[in-house]
């Protein structure tokens, strides 16, 4: 069972590792960890994240092409301050939305904000607030 000292690890494809560093370092605020030529390990938000240097498609997809279903990834924020001091973050560095902030499920349990994020490699990274803490799982 994972306790809260263990962490996620997760891999995930990176077009330009100088990119990728300087969006999830600079612009997100997450910890790097290691650099090597051909990946990036980054605390992301406490979990660890995997940016792999792997070759861009050519022609690139277009953000309106991009799908979020069935892969994007992120946090579930517990507290709603941390939910919008991020994404006041994001909008300040002028960073990439691909949804921006919104509610979902309004009127039932599951109501939740969400605004997702396309990073310069495509990958999609939502996150989200709960106000019914029962909800985050």
């Amino acid at each position: 069972m994972r306790e809260t000292r263990d962490v996620f690890h997760l891999a995930i494809p990176a077009y330009d590792l100088d990119e990728a560093q300087h969006f999830y370092v600079t612009q997100l605020g997450c910890k790097l960890a290691r650099r090597y030529d051909d990946r990036i390990t980054l605390d992301f938000f406490g979990d660890q994240l995997v940016c792999h240097l792997t070759p861009a498609p050519t022609p690139r997809t277009p953000v309106e092409e991009l799908a979020m279903y069935p892969r994007h990834f992120g946090v579930t924020f517990r507290e709603r301050a941390d939910f919008d001091q991020l994404y006041e973050l994001c909008r300040q560095r002028g960073l990439t939305f691909y949804s921006d902030v919104r509610l979902r499920f309004e009127g039932r349990v599951e109501v939740h904000s969400t605004f997702v994020l396309r990073d310069p490699s495509d990958n999609l990274l939502e996150f989200k607030h709960y106000p019914d803490h029962r909800m985050m799982y």
